[in-house]
């Protein structure tokens, strides 16, 4: 039986190996999408990704017969420990051939590193925090994946399985058809809380986003909002910033909708986040690359929405304001925007399995379940 080595990820050539893998691995299935580059290369990097400021991280790589065959990182996030009172190591960007072997020595090194510094238990995959790809698909691998979330193969779950994980939690995401019609559900029950509670959907222009404005207080709710929900590490306004500068400043504003409630100076409330499906486009580039024509893939979405699906990433709505049905108008609004721009269908980010409030708003649409994602953990 060939020896598996592995290898942490400490010089240029090995990292950029540990990024290239994922494409060399999936470059031939036609339901993954690739990563953008340099948001993976960002990410990894200790000089750029400000989750560093209270998370540890270390890579490594699987050779099997001289060959790169597998990647893995371990993560400690010690907000994220803190909170939930664990004393946890992570594991993600996890990715392997089929070979037994390769997926329990990687899984190793991450139990070995995380246990030489305290932890008792290995869980994942997980990012550094919850605006990084979580969960390990097991069950829709036929439908197109998107940027946002991990693909892999099924063989992956079997492999998690006979190394004596179980699952911890289960994320579902859904296809909603956009109607042609926005459901009475929704315009009806918008008007008359609209009216009753002094709310508004309200658009921001890019210079209300930008650093420390109306960008801040989106992901503010979102913290107050996913506090209580499996694992969420509350983001720093250096992450917030981040991702405000990175991405809400390239998205097309009006499928941003947020809700203010006009008796206390326009306080944002709650909020909907979409963005244009770049699945398809991604899959059009060298790699995830944006050179040589890659930008121009992505820009065709981005300004003219060259695609008939639009991605439903991210909904918080403050708890007092939930209770009066503020949903109802971020929902209402966003669908007219979905219809005005020709969207065919909406895919909602990773939603948790048990969370019913949330996924019972999909009764009033036509949708299905296509993806769902695990969580894994073991003890060290």
């Amino acid at each position: 039986m060939t020896a598996i080595q592995i290898i942490p990820v400490e010089n240029s050539r090995q990292r950029k190996a540990f990024l290239n893998f994922f494409y060399d691995l999936y470059r031939d299935c036609p339901y993954a999408v690739p990563y953008l580059y340099l948001a993976e290369k960002f990410t990894l990097k200790p000089g750029s990704n400000p989750a560093f400021a209270f998370c540890e991280a270390r890579c490594f790589l699987a050779y099997k017969d001289g060959k790169v065959a597998g990647r893995v990182a371990a993560i400690i996030n010690r907000r994220a420990n803190e909170h939930w009172k664990r004393k946890m190591v992570r594991f993600g960007w996890f990715d392997f051939i089929d070979d037994p072997a390769v997926s329990e020595a990687l899984l190793k090194a991450v139990a070995d590193w995380g246990k030489a510094k305290g932890m008792t238990e290995i869980a994942g995959p997980f990012g550094f925090e919850d605006m990084d790809r979580e969960g390990m698909l097991v069950e829709g691998f036929d439908h197109l994946s998107t940027m946002y979330i991990n693909y892999n193969y099924p063989y992956y779950a079997k492999h998690m399985e006979r190394l004596g994980f179980e699952k911890d939690n289960d994320y579902v995401e859904y296809e909603i058809k956009v109607p042609e019609v926005t459901p009475e559900k929704f315009s009806r029950t918008a008007a008359l809380i609209e009216k009753r509670y002094h709310l508004e959907p309200r658009k921001f222009n890019y210079h209300d986003m930008k650093t420390g404005g109306r960008g801040r207080e989106l992901f503010h709710i979102l913290n107050a909002t996913y506090s209580n929900l499996y694992g969420y590490s509350q983001l720093s306004d250096d992450q917030i910033d981040t991702i405000v500068n990175n991405y809400i400043k390239l998205s097309d504003l009006n499928l941003v909708t947020c809700v203010v409630d006009t008796t206390k100076d326009d306080k944002m409330v709650g909020f909907g986040v979409s963005f244009p499906s770049f699945s398809e486009a991604l899959r059009k580039t060298h790699d995830g690359r944006l050179f040589p024509l890659g930008w121009w893939q992505l820009l065709k979405v981005m300004k003219w929405h060259k695609t008939p699906v639009v991605d439903l990433l991210l909904i918080g709505v403050l708890p007092e304001y939930r209770m009066k049905g503020a949903n109802a108008i971020i929902f209402n609004d966003l669908i007219s925007w979905y219809r005005r721009y020709g969207f065919k269908y909406a895919v909602t980010g990773p939603q948790m399995e048990t969370n019913k409030g949330v996924l019972s708003q999909w009764q009033y649409l036509e949708s299905e379940e296509i993806r769902r994602h695990r969580m894994y953990v073991r003890n060290i």
